[in-house]
């Protein structure tokens, strides 16, 4: 327990020994609106997921056998907005690479107007094409997110998928042998998510879906300015800022 609480507080408030600087908090936050976002989208835009791919194909699988309440088209745009961001943040990421500070920092600006954008649609169109246009931004979001957070490579911080952190946190445990590494960072996480899926989930579920993405846009804006200030403040040299080897 007292290793558990110990990584936790590490990952919360990095020592400026560690190799990731003050990136893990602030993949939490990214994490927390990963949460969000796909409350807005399973539970608002008609069961389609802007973040989990995994969970998306197998729903366009579900839709094709003709299952209903899915719509295979709403899985295939969602499908292409996430892999063209995916492009667009593989070719941030190489232009900024030399800093992983002001990497995230571009990164999570990008997104908070994307996520500002969907916002605004939500809360002043309605109808099919609004519900497109969402998917289209948030998935582009998402995309752009997933590429730079493995970019980043902050171990058990993807801050869209889980399934590894969890599997690391069974298998690598004490019981199963292991050493247990990084036992509170991969908790944070699941719990990352989980908050953001519960906040988002109560929001969307009482007739608040602009609202819920306006929360995800604030939780990117806070990013993107503490990714900001903490690179000019640690300047160009900081050892975390240099690309994870």
């Amino acid at each position: 327990m007292r290793a558990l609480l110990t990584d936790a507080l590490r990952t919360l408030a990095p020592p400026r020994t560690d190799r990731h600087g003050p990136l893990p908090p602030l993949m939490l936050l990214l994490t927390v609106a990963t949460g969000v976002v796909d409350a807005v989208s399973y539970l608002g835009l008609g069961h389609v997921f802007v973040a989990n791919m995994t969970g998306n194909v197998v729903f366009l699988g579900f839709a094709l056998a003709g299952a209903s309440g899915l719509s295979a088209t709403a899985s295939l745009v969602s499908l292409a907005a996430f892999l063209t961001g995916a492009l667009c943040g593989g070719r941030l990421a190489g232009r900024t690479a030399d800093h992983r500070g002001r990497l995230l920092a571009l990164t999570a600006c990008v997104q908070t107007a994307l996520t500002a954008g969907a916002a605004v649609t939500a809360a002043l169109a309605d109808g099919a094409g609004a519900r497109y246009a969402l998917i289209v931004l948030l998935g582009l979001g998402m995309g752009l997110q997933n590429a730079v957070a493995r970019r980043l490579a902050v171990p058990d911080l993807t801050t869209t998928v889980l399934t590894l952190t969890l599997t690391g946190l069974a298998s690598d445990s004490a019981p199963a042998g292991g050493t247990a590494p990084r036992p509170g960072r991969r908790i944070l996480s699941a719990l990352a998510m989980l908050l953001g899926g519960l906040a988002g989930a109560v929001l969307v579920l009482h007739g608040r879906t602009a609202t819920a993405l306006a929360l995800a846009a604030l939780l990117l804006l806070g990013t993107a300015l503490a990714a900001h200030r903490l690179s000019a403040a640690h300047g160009p040299d900081a050892p975390w800022a240099a690309p994870a080897a």
